[in-house]
């Protein structure tokens, strides 16, 4: 009788409310949502809707893989090709960044996904960082976004790799414990009984995430498409050659807007005139590592204390490095 009652009782709800709603439509005047067509047909609505469009795609593909691995790898096929050595993890981690071509949208769902079929903290925090920029689709993009200068393209994919091998060291020596805010182990719906479809499992599991990683991911671009809409872009040329103060202004830039790994090249390169090619270079690599709606993101899956140290770690690893990089400006 209780089993009866729990398998019938969401869909008979979930009908009662269909019929609540058409009977309110049916017999209330609708509210007039006119005045929000001149906001969403404004700047605001089209780089708010351009962000969500971009960046769909890949947190559907994050999720389906991140469901695919929790149905048809066990964790002693994880903990089996995980390397012992640190050294060798870590290379093993940013060569995954090669293979998979998702962006940081998508990459939290299949990170915690990893974590709890066995791979190492490291590991993950530098899968998690390097993935959106060494992955194919963004070192085409930035190839394709500087044209003849492809020395950039070349220069993001080495800074990225290093900064996050210089992450997962640290994370290796210092990170204690589990930085899971929760196993996904005891949620509900992750056991699939042996009478259930491959697919039926796949879909079930990545609706739940999606929709899990679906209102950060809203939320981060609506505060993003504001402060695109409110900051004039003519504003921002005046400290480009500022040595430290021009990367951290980039820095800055890249966590607010919060743009794509497989479009932020071509928001940088029409900075080109104005800064200097190392602090954009600061702006390619912290961007698709540390962002704001990445960092609701993380938030939603991993403890505060662990999301701030991963935080301070890469950027401080991004600035550096951008820097040095600046100190030898005869390579460009």
């Amino acid at each position: 009788m209780q089993a009866a009652f729990l398998r019938w009782a969401p869909p008979a709800l979930g009908l009662a409310s269909c019929a609540l709603l058409i009977l309110i439509a049916a017999t209330r005047p609708l509210p007039d949502w006119s005045v929000l067509l001149p906001i969403l047909s404004g700047p605001f609505g089209n780089i708010f809707l351009g962000i969500i469009l971009d960046a769909l795609p890949f947190m559907l593909m994050g999720v389906i893989l991140s469901s695919i691995l929790h149905l048809a790898v066990p964790e002693h096929v994880i903990r089996r090709l995980v390397p012992k050595n640190p050294v060798l993890g870590i290379m093993f981690a940013c060569s995954l960044g090669l293979l998979f071509p998702v962006c940081e949208c998508g990459m939290v769902p299949i990170v915690r996904r990893l974590m709890n079929k066995g791979m190492p903290v490291y590991m993950a925090a530098v899968f998690l960082l390097a993935g959106p920029v060494l992955n194919p689709v963004a070192f085409a993009s930035t190839l394709m976004a500087f044209g003849p200068m492809r020395e950039m393209a070349y220069a993001r994919m080495g800074l990225a790799f290093a900064a996050a091998a210089l992450t997962g060291l640290c994370l290796y020596r210092y990170a204690v414990g589990s930085p899971l805010r929760h196993s996904l182990a005891g949620q509900r719906g992750e056991h699939v009984h042996s009478h259930r479809s491959f697919l039926e499992g796949v879909l079930r599991h990545g609706s739940d995430e999606f929709f899990e990683m679906g209102k950060f991911l809203i939320l981060g671009a609506g505060v993003t498409a504001l402060v695109q809409t409110l900051v004039s872009p003519a504003s921002l040329s005046a400290i480009g050659h500022g040595g430290l103060s021009a990367h951290l202004f980039m820095a800055g830039l890249a966590y607010v807007l919060s743009l794509c790994s497989s479009s932020d090249a071509f928001v940088a390169a029409s900075f080109l005139p104005a800064f200097s090619k190392s602090s954009l270079l600061t702006f390619l690599v912290l961007g698709p590592m540390i962002d704001f709606k990445g960092t609701l993101m993380l938030l939603s899956v991993f403890k505060i204390r662990f999301v701030l140290i991963l935080s301070l770690i890469a950027g401080a690893a991004i600035i550096g490095g951008a820097l040095v990089l600046d100190w030898f400006s005869s390579i460009f």
